[in-house]
């Protein structure tokens, strides 16, 4: 009894400290500056404990963390993808309102004095900084910095024969560059009044803060007297003839990225080409590997072929291996130059087709790899279907005197489309999103020509949209968040497709 007390409080003080650690993640995600993150995790904190504490929810105990992981894994970053969609969020808006103020806001100029030769020494574990003015040879050194944090700091100067220290070797440039940042953080003050900050990486100066804050919000420049204004609809601070100062800010922009998808040339031609494409490739792919998978299934159900355990566990193997194995295998082998398959055709009919240069060939090698790669699920499948269909329906049509092929038409495929229909509905979905094939087989190569943005004629729309969001000079994240919102319309409305065929099934009398 004592033991099952000792586990009891042990359980307790386990779960305590669990629930202790959960809030302090929540004070450190609040600290850095994520309000609406650390609010998300103490709802799900609250509602564990909700749930696991309040008797009346005993029965949705084991179901809370499937709830949980759908939300957080699934929920929430569709719907933070949708809401960036309607944003300007790019690599030249990467930035909030506030931080890229700032940002601008600690941004120097070099100003006009001397400049003073800089080294770093270490002294225990702190730092020293050397300067020498480079005209009369004065040479000053400060007191010992921890160097840890780049948080502004204003020390004193001291001429070195009054100081009284020993320095050592100067730091190596690679440490250096390591404290870089927190050596711009240092502003040094000189005995005569002057100041000097870091200008290089052995150079102190004086310098300037490059912006002044207006009380209007507006950002005078003080070196050259130009005045930037926030413009909250494209996200920079703008001079008064329009010049764009970056870093620019994340602002929303409504349904901006939706607009350009569908009307601005540079993106709907493209975009257009490439859902054709998605969409054909999607049905083909489902088409052949069907067609194979069905024809095999017939076969290895053929009660007189021998050796039928050999043959499926040899049209088993591609399902075995892993997908992105067989990938980059059928990359070499349609090697142009030194690929199996082109040795092959050259030495039969002397063609060597360009698989990879070629839009049309570099299609069909694509769904001949990806039939390979589909075609044993399908057989499986048929396999287990074909299985349930009474034996007495074979019998009587061969009373009948039907042959093979008409048994295959009246019999088998009538009788297994219907159940086969949902699961090429979800085939054909994840084909449509099939990014890993395209990604490592031609990454969307060969490239249009006439197209201002990254694509590729066997680029599938979500392999476009990684090159707009991650190859493309600009990084377009909004955009991209956009177009992913779109595949999300269309792979939802397949699904519900897939979900009124099911339910059809379902309510047909047996």
């Amino acid at each position: 009894m004592k033991v099952r007390s000792y586990s009891k409080w042990l359980v307790r003080g386990g779960l305590l400290a669990l629930l202790l650690a959960s809030l302090y993640a929540v004070v450190m995600v609040y600290s850095a500056g994520q309000p609406m993150l650390a609010l998300s995790v103490l709802a799900a904190i609250g509602a564990a404990v909700f749930v696991y504490s309040s008797p009346r929810m005993y029965a949705y105990r084991y179901l809370f963390p499937g709830i949980a992981a759908a939300i957080v894994f699934v929920l929430l970053p569709l719907v933070y993808t949708v809401a960036i969609g309607f944003t300007n969020y790019s690599s030249k808006n990467l930035l909030s309102f506030e931080r890229a103020t700032q940002y601008l806001l600690d941004e120097t100029y070099k100003a006009e004095g001397e400049s003073y030769a800089f080294s770093l020494h270490a002294d225990g574990n702190a730092y020293r900084i050397r300067l020498e003015d480079s005209q009369k040879g004065n040479v000053f050194v400060t007191e010992a910095l921890a160097l840890k944090k780049a948080e502004p700091l204003t020390i004193p100067a001291i001429p070195f024969d009054t100081a009284r220290v020993v320095l050592g070797e100067p730091v190596q440039l690679r440490e250096l560059i390591k404290l870089q940042g927190a050596l711009k953080a240092v502003s040094v003050t000189f005995p005569d009044g002057r100041g000097a900050s870091m200008s290089g990486l052995r150079e102190f100066s004086p310098v300037h803060k490059l912006y002044e804050k207006q009380a209007d919000g507006s950002l005078r420049n003080q070196e050259s007297g130009t005045v930037l204004k926030p413009n909250f609809k494209t996200g920079f601070y703008e001079a008064a003839d329009g010049t764009q100062q970056q870093p620019g800010f994340k602002v929303g922009i409504g349904g901006a990225n939706f607009v350009h998808i569908f009307t601005d040339p540079a993106f709907q031609e493209p975009f257009i080409r490439i859902f054709l494409w998605t969409v054909a490739f999607s049905a083909l792919t489902v088409l052949f590997a069907l067609t194979v998978g069905i024809v095999l299934a017939v076969v290895l159900n053929w009660e007189a072929l021998r050796f039928r355990m050999v043959y499926r566990t040899l049209l088993f193997l591609p399902y075995a291996v892993p997908g992105f194995i067989s990938i980059l295998v059928f990359k070499g082998l349609f090697n142009q130059s030194f690929g199996e398959i082109n040795l092959i055709l050259d030495a039969l009919f002397g063609v060597k087709p360009a698989w990879f240069s070629d839009p049309f060939l570099a299609k069909v090698m694509i769904l001949i790899v990806n039939t390979w790669l589909g075609y044993p699920y399908m057989m499986v499948l048929c396999m287990g279907l074909i299985k349930a269909i009474p034996a007495d329906l074979y019998e009587a049509s061969a009373i009948a005197g039907a042959g093979p092929l008409t048994n295959f038409f009246k019999i088998t495929l009538p009788l297994i489309i219907k159940p086969l229909t949902p699961l090429l509905i979800s085939s054909f979905a994840f084909n449509f999103n099939n990014f890993v094939l395209i990604s490592l087989l031609t990454a969307g190569r060969p490239d249009f020509l006439d197209t201002k943005v990254p694509a590729g004629t066997t680029d599938l729309l979500v392999s476009y949209t990684y090159r707009i969001a991650f190859e493309d000079s600009g990084q377009n994240f909004g955009l991209a968040a956009a177009i992913s919102t779109v595949i999300f319309v269309i792979v939802a409305i397949l699904s519900l497709v897939n979900l009124r065929l099911t339910k059809v099934n379902q309510a047909e009398p047996r």
